[in-house]
Formats: structure tokens, C-alpha cells, sequence
């Protein structure tokens, strides 16, 4: 069976290059600072160079990618300043969410963040600190998910873009993933306990300690 020809112009193409190269960026595949040259992309993903170049405006207004005068576009690089202010913004928001979870989720869903909690246990506990960062991904996803708060999830999407490289580094520090496990479990239990205002409050305390620690 012949593959469906790929357009090499249009909408379609640029969001072709868009979702590759967002995909790139968010997955380290490409590093801060790293120079996005057009023509190269453009031969890369087979699409034309106006297309890359529409791909990257619109990562530029996502936060990822900056376009320097005369030197061309570059993988945005986010200062411990940026991410510290991110952060505190996320804080409001994922609070939200959490509240909203504690009184919205189902049952069933409820299973879900206690079964991840305890793959999170096990991570922390065999030493797998790449593991515990995506089970811990994918908890906030989870608990953005069940608050049905689509406006602050769009939010978050965005932001949590941006935090990517710290995001990693911070997985990575020795001690790190142990001392945030008791945060994220306890996220999960006044979520589970249907208490809106201590599951806001325990978001905020675990993203005040991410704070600190980029900091450090």
C-alpha cells in the first residue's frame, strides 16, 4: 500500500512541522540556545521554508523558540528567573485544578491517582528517577484532566512547555524525586478525600518546594 503523500506547503504542512518540532523541543531532541535554521528543517520535514517559518512564529508565541534580528531563530532558553515566576503562576492555577478535582472526579478516577501514587513509591523506591518523572507528569495531567477546568488546562499546557529542561534537571538531582514524593502523595490523598481547600493548599506547598529548589 502506497503512503498517503505528506503536503509540502499550506496549513496542513506548517502543522505538520509544528507538531515535529514542538515534539523535538519538548523531548530535549533539541537544546536551549540551539540555532533553528530554515533550510534545514524545511529539508528535514519536508515541507517548504514558509511553513517552517510559520511553524516557528507560532512556537514563538507558545514560549518555545525566540527570533534574535538577523541571526535567525534559536530554542527559547528559560532563565531560573523565568522559571521560578512560571512556577508561581502555575501555583494558582494547578491549585485550582486540584480543588476542582477533589470535588469533580469520579470514583473510578480517584483509583487512578492512588494506583499512580503508588507506581510513584515504587519508582522513588528502585532508584528510577526518569520513571518518577513521567509517573509524576502524569499525575498533574491526570488532576488537570478530572477538574474539567479547560481554560486553566490550555494555561498550563503553555507554561509547563517551558519548563521542560528544568523539569528534567530537577528529576535528576540526587534526593530529589524522594523529597517530592511525600508532596505528590499527599496531593493524591485530600484529592481522594474530597477536600478542595487542602488539596489547593498541598499544590501550592509541593510547587513552593519545586521554587526552592530551583533555586538552590
Amino acid at each position: 500500500m502506497l503512503k498517503e503523500a505528506r503536503p509540502s506547503t499550506g496549513e496542513q504542512a506548517k502543522q505538520h512541522a509544528l507538531a515535529q518540532l514542538r515534539q523535538a523541543i519538548l523531548h530535549g531532541e533539541m537544546a536551549p540556545a540551539q540555532r533553528l535554521v530554515e533550510n534545514e528543517l524545511a529539508e528535514q520535514f519536508g515541507v517548504t521554508r514558509a511553513s517552517i517559518r510559520a511553524a516557528l512564529i507560532d512556537l514563538e508565541s507558545q514560549g518555545l523558540v525566540e527570533r534574535i534580528r538577523n541571526r535567525g531563530s534559536r530554542v527559547r532558553v528559560v532563565t531560573v528567573e523565568e522559571a521560578v515566576a512560571i512556577t508561581e503562576c502555575r501555583m494558582a492555577l494547578e491549585g485550582l485544578c486540584a480543588a476542582k478535582a477533589a470535588t469533580l472526579a469520579s470514583d473510578e478516577q480517584l483509583d487512578e491517582l492512588t494506583v499512580l501514587g503508588t507506581a510513584m513509591t515504587k519508582a522513588v523506591a528502585d532508584g528510577e528517577p526518569v520513571t518518577y518523572s513521567e509517573l509524576n507528569q502524569e499525575l498533574h495531567t491526570k488532576v488537570r484532566e478530572y477538574s474539567g477546568q479547560a481554560t486553566a488546562v490550555d494555561l498550563l499546557e503553555r507554561l509547563n512547555a517551558q519548563l521542560v529542561r528544568h523539569r528534567f534537571q530537577l528529576a535528576l538531582r540526587p534526593g530529589r524525586p524522594q523529597h517530592s514524593l511525600n508532596e505528590h502523595l499527599a496531593m493524591i490523598e485530600t484529592i481522594r478525600s474530597r477536600d478542595p481547600q487542602a488539596a489547593e493548599a498541598a499544590v501550592r506547598a509541593h510547587l513552593m518546594s519545586v521554587i526552592e529548589a530551583l533555586r538552590d
